[in-house]
């Protein structure tokens, strides 16, 4: 089925994305990650914020999805990170190279 997990992490700025990037690589946690610059509107402590922030979106196999989730939060700043888990269905080279990368 070539099953793989996109991991959404939100960041507060490009050097946390980084480090929690560069976290999940050295740790062969997930085989690749992308930084994408984006803007978030939430409630927080009763106010409406609107923030730039960096999403980090890693990629990984099924199997290592929950030590992807608690290495992000050994490193992240937010006191609620925003850590999701999407299924996406890979071709055969990209799942293969993921399965020969996340140890």
């Amino acid at each position: 089925m070539n099953e793989i997990i996109l991991v959404y992490i939100t960041n507060p700025n490009s050097e946390h994305a980084e480090k929690v990037s560069k976290h999940l690589i050295e740790k062969r946690l997930a085989a690749c990650t992308n930084v994408y610059q984006i803007n978030s509107m939430f409630h927080w402590k009763g106010d409406v914020e609107n923030e730039g922030e960096y999403v980090v979106i890693a990629k990984t196999t099924p199997e290592r999805a929950d030590d992807v989730e608690k290495a992000v939060a050994e490193v992240h700043e937010y006191e609620v990170p925003c850590i999701l888990r999407i299924s996406a269905h890979a071709n055969d080279s990209y799942y293969k190279w993921i399965q020969e990368e996340v140890k």
